[in-house]
C-alpha cells in the first residue's frame, strides 16, 4: 500500500506569509491532482506555541535566520510562524483537504523544533506517524509540500530510516534555499530514497 504525505501546506509558508517559501502556492494544483492516485493521504502541520524556542523573537539580541546552539542542536531562528489555532497555521484554502485521512502535528514542544513529520529534531519524541502508517500496511511513501530543504527532506530521511520505500516528488515541493535543497537531495539519494517528477503521474 502506498501513501501520499503532504508536508506543511500552511498559510504562513505561502507568499505573503512571515516564513514564505518562494512559489509555495504554485504546487497546490499538482498536490490536489496527486491525491487521487493514492490509497491513503496524510498531512503534517507545524503547530507551535507562542513561546517556541525556534522563534527569533524569543531570543533577545538575535535576528531572524541567525543560528544558535539549542540543547546541543544547531537551530535556525525563524520568524514567528504557525502559531497553534491561528489562521497562519491553517492549510492553504485551495488545498483539497477532503481526502486527508489524518493530520500529524509537530513542533508543539516549546523547547525543541521539529522539522520532520516523524520525530522532533533530537529524535526524542515520535509523532506516531510511522506507527500509524505501518498499522495501515503502508510500505511506500511519496512526499510533497513545504519546505523542500527542511521539513520535507527531514521527513523523507526519517521515513527511510523507518524502513519505508520512499519517493520525493521534486516538482511538488519548493525550497527556502535551493543550494541547501541540492545537498539534501544528495543525502536522500545516498540513503536509498528516490526523486521523481510528480507531473508524470498526475
Amino acid at each position: 500500500m502506498k501513501a501520499l504525505i503532504i508536508i506543511d501546506m500552511q498559510n504562513d509558508f505561502m507568499p505573503g506569509g512571515p516564513l514564505a517559501v518562494p512559489g509555495g502556492d504554485q504546487i497546490i494544483p499538482l498536490i490536489n491532482n496527486l491525491q487521487h492516485k493514492f490509497d491513503l493521504v496524510i498531512a503534517t502541520q507545524d503547530w507551535h506555541p507562542e513561546n517556541h524556542s525556534s522563534f527569533a523573537d524569543n531570543h533577545p539580541g538575535k535576528s531572524e535566520y541567525d543560528k544558535i546552539n539549542l540543547n546541543g542542536i544547531e537551530q535556525v531562528l525563524w520568524p514567528v510562524h504557525c502559531i497553534q489555532t491561528t489562521g497562519g497555521a491553517d492549510f492553504h484554502p485551495h488545498l483539497n483537504a477532503s481526502r486527508i485521512e489524518a493530520i500529524f502535528r509537530k513542533g508543539t514542544n516549546s523547547k525543541i523544533d521539529s522539522y520532520s513529520g516523524f520525530y522532533d529534531n533530537a529524535h526524542e519524541k515520535s509523532t506516531g506517524l510511522a506507527g500509524y502508517l505501518k498499522g495501515k500496511g503502508v510500505t511506500s511513501l511519496y512526499f510533497c509540500g513545504l519546505a523542500a530543504d527542511y521539513c520535507v527532506s527531514y521527513s523523507v530521511l526519517d521515513a527511510i530510516k523507518e524502513g519505508f520505500k520512499v519517493t520525493l516528488y521534486e516538482d511538488a515541493t519548493r525550497a527556502i534555499d535551493k543550494e541547501s535543497f541540492n545537498k539534501m537531495k544528495e543525502e536522500i539519494l545516498d540513503k536509498g530514497g528516490r526523486i521523481k517528477i510528480a507531473e508524470e503521474l498526475a
